[in-house]
């Protein structure tokens, strides 16, 4: 199966998929971490894929968004972004709203204190 293929599958198969380099619970790199640091703070349910485990996938993520940085955040099906703009979609309330338009279940009080701290 080529990785373009393996990526669609992906995406299709699970609402809230983010490419990254390690897991969720041992992140390889800054970014990777601060976005999956994110995502598990507030309780999201998804899916981790360690592009560090396959260089066909670690290029072919980067090929199929046209976006040339890892991690890459994927809500049903669609791309939304990198760490930057999945920081500041976190910061202004956005990810919330793409998580509540989604039915993707997450923490409020979670997203909230993020903001707290951040403010």
């Amino acid at each position: 199966m080529s990785a373009e293929q393996q990526i669609k599958d992906t995406i299709t198969a699970n609402t809230v998929v983010l490419f990254m380099k390690g897991t969720k619970s041992m992140p390889q790199c800054g970014f990777s971490s601060r976005v999956a640091g994110v995502l598990n703070y507030m309780g999201v349910d998804f899916t981790d894929v360690n592009v560090l485990a396959d260089d066909e996938i670690r290029q072919g993520i980067k090929d199929f968004s046209d976006w040339p940085t890892i991690p890459q955040l994927y809500v049903k099906g669609e791309f939304v972004g990198g760490c930057d703009i999945i920081t500041e979609m976190t910061l202004s309330g956005e990810l919330d709203t793409l998580f509540e338009d989604n039915g993707v279940t997450y923490d409020k009080d979670a997203a909230n204190k993020i903001r707290e701290a951040n403010a």
